[in-house]
């Protein structure tokens, strides 16, 4: 039996390189995933030998339907609040567990009454405190523009519906977006996208904020990086910082997996890239509104331990505040990317890129000192790229959700005064631990076919890194001494020396 090892080690140079995901066939996860092929029966069971003549009812079109089927479930979820609990109630929008950060700033971030973000600074019996919009710039433009798609009135209370539903029709595009975009990262598994689309934490948690923007732009980078533009890929990561922070981060699995291969070029052209638009978007207003520009950065900085985080567990259990949780989350931050750099290094064949990024994103959710129920959106997208498997998927959803209930039900715990209708401090902390043991798992396994190729779902067809553009059937030019592929496997990859690496030769690169 061929190995996938050897498939992933064919000649770079010379020869023309194998493109592999356009030679094999359509992975259909009927046919090889048990829980898959089980849930299909509710819609007539898993794929037969006629399903390749499909007509118009390919896999991006299908993916896109369901996942508009969902986005509207999880607007229908919001239902209670639209009708008033947002507005009138406040402890019924957490029991309805229906509640949205956008009808509320619309008028305490000053687009109930034309603001512009940023420059304007917002009164402070509006915003309760806040002076300046507290959200990245492209985001700003985002909200700002669902400001003046909204009609004026005299009924604040119908404007911040109609603002939420202008809102959730711009964020129904960026589910769509997400849902094309993993749909056509990997050629050959283009169903997998399924499982964002019909994600419950993707329905509940769409219409709580803005996320949605980052996490569509970054899936497009993600599929620029996988079509090899790496330039492409850079600017959209650099658009995805400037709309929330976290894509940022993508760039460290980029770098180590260039290191590896020794492709110093499209990585440079990625980072180039990031930094130009982002610089594009945010200099402006830096140079002409620095004090609501920096708001976003301050505040991240001096926000105390908050929800959802294991440092609430800790402060709540002691009864102190961790003043120094910056810092601690930063050294977990550091600590963890070190083993996620020495794991690169070191592994049999070079990771995956969505498996890096999904594990440096998950480090920063799982350090960081609020956990804030919509950031699950930032990880779904990765996981269903790292781990296309549907039970550890649904195993951490079902984490996930469970979270999602709890974090509304602590609230009303609190706002229902002496009655305590809800959630007590100590159920909290347990779905706290439920979704960081749910997270972890996924952690685990995808950690586990980085050092375990074989075992990995996406390259038992022979593939390498179908998402890694030009970093896909690369040769190594850079391993931790003992690990990796030997000079032998491949007459490209790099020959050792004394224990140390010799750099291979310039074509293979």
């Amino acid at each position: 039996m061929t190995s996938a090892h050897h498939q992933q080690q064919a000649p770079t140079g010379g020869a023309p390189r194998q493109r592999a995901p356009r030679g094999r066939a359509e992975v259909r996860p009927t046919e090889h995933d048990e829980v898959a092929a089980a849930g299909s029966e509710l819609i007539g069971g898993p794929a037969g030998r006629r399903s390749g003549d499909a007509g118009w009812w390919t896999p991006v079109r299908v993916t896109v339907l369901v996942m508009l089927a969902t986005f509207a479930l999880g607007m229908l979820q919001k239902l209670p609040c639209y009708n008033g609990a947002w507005f009138f109630g406040q402890t019924s929008q957490y029991a309805h567990a229906c509640y949205s950060d956008i009808p509320h700033l619309y008028q305490g971030r000053g687009f109930a009454d034309g603001l512009v973000p940023y420059f304007d600074r917002i009164p402070e019996d509006v915003s309760g405190g806040m002076e300046y919009l507290e959200y990245p710039v492209l985001t700003g433009l985002f909200m700002k523009i669902a400001a003046v798609l909204t009609p004026g009135g005299d009924d604040i209370v119908h404007r911040e519906q109609i603002y939420w539903m202008v809102n959730a029709g711009m964020l129904m595009v960026c589910a769509v977006i997400t849902a094309v975009c993993v749909s056509r990262t990997h050629r050959t598994r283009p169903w997998d996208a399924l499982l964002v689309a019909m994600a419950p934490a993707f329905a509940l948690n769409s219409t709580i904020n803005w996320d949605l923007l980052a996490v569509a732009l970054t899936a497009a980078a993600m599929l620029m990086w996988a079509r090899s533009r790496p330039l492409a890929a850079g600017v959209l990561i650099g658009l995805a910082t400037a709309a929330k922070l976290y894509p940022l981060l993508i760039l460290g699995p980029l770098l180590l997996l260039c290191w590896r291969a020794g492709r110093w070029r499209a990585f440079s052209a990625a980072l180039g890239g990031a930094v130009f638009s982002w610089a594009a978007v945010n200099v402006p207003v830096m140079l002409t509104a620095w004090d609501g520009w920096q708001k976003f950065y301050t505040f991240s900085q001096e926000r105390p331990v908050d929800f959802g985080s294991f440092w609430l567990i800790l402060s709540q259990r002691t009864g102190s505040a961790i003043e120094d949780a910056n810092t601690y989350a930063m050294v977990l931050m550091v600590l963890g990317c070190a083993a996620l750099a020495a794991v690169t290094f070191s592994a049999p064949r070079r990771p995956r890129l969505p498996q890096l990024a999904f594990l440096v994103i998950a480090l920063f959710v799982l350090t960081n000192k609020v956990y804030s129920p919509q950031y699950v959106l930032w990880l779904i997208p990765l996981a269903v790229l790292a781990r296309p498997r549907w039970r550890d998927f649904l195993i951490w959803q079902a984490c996930e959700v469970l979270y999602f209930l709890g974090i509304w039900m602590y609230l009303a715990y609190n706002a229902s005064g002496d009655k305590h209708h809800g959630l007590p401090p100590e159920g909290y902390q347990f779905v706290i631990l439920v979704h960081l043991v749910g997270t972890l798992y996924l952690c685990a396994v995808v950690v586990r076919d980085m050092l375990l190729p074989e075992r990995d779902v996406v390259r038992r067809d022979g593939s390498d890194d179908p998402a890694g553009g030009v970093l896909d059937r690369a040769p190594d030019r850079f391993v931790l001494a003992g690990h990796g592929r030997r000079a032998s496997d491949d007459s490209h990859a790099p020959e050792f020396e004394g224990g140390y690496v010799r750099w291979g030769s310039p074509s293979a690169g």
